[in-house]
């Protein structure tokens, strides 16, 4: 048996797209302002997976002293990998690292 205490990864909350503004005056060509905040929202949440994945992905092929040594551990990475798309894998990454560090 060990004598650590199981680690608890935590319970983020996800993100969601910002409302947009209210406009005092509507020209004929103002574009649909709440679709053109989600799907900017969406392009952002796209861009910051893709960047995590970029930079994390290569890291599973090192070995786990090396992993340890930057501060992270493999599983917590493949769960971040496994995270839902709105919720910020970093942040996530980084909330658990905190807190392992803290047991």
């Amino acid at each position: 048996m060990s004598n650590q205490q199981e680690f608890r990864r935590p319970e983020l909350l996800p993100d969601s797209p910002a409302n947009p503004p209210e406009l005092e005056l509507y020209m004929p060509a103002t574009p649909p302002l709440a679709f053109m905040a989600t799907l900017e929202f969406w392009l952002k949440i796209f861009r910051r997976r893709h960047h995590f994945r970029r930079l994390f992905v290569p890291l599973l092929d090192e070995d786990d002293q090396i992993l340890s040594d930057i501060g992270f551990e493999r599983t917590d990475i493949q769960w971040a990998l496994r995270l839902p798309l709105k919720v910020d894998a970093l942040k996530a990454l980084q909330v658990c690292r905190k807190a392992r560090r803290e047991l």
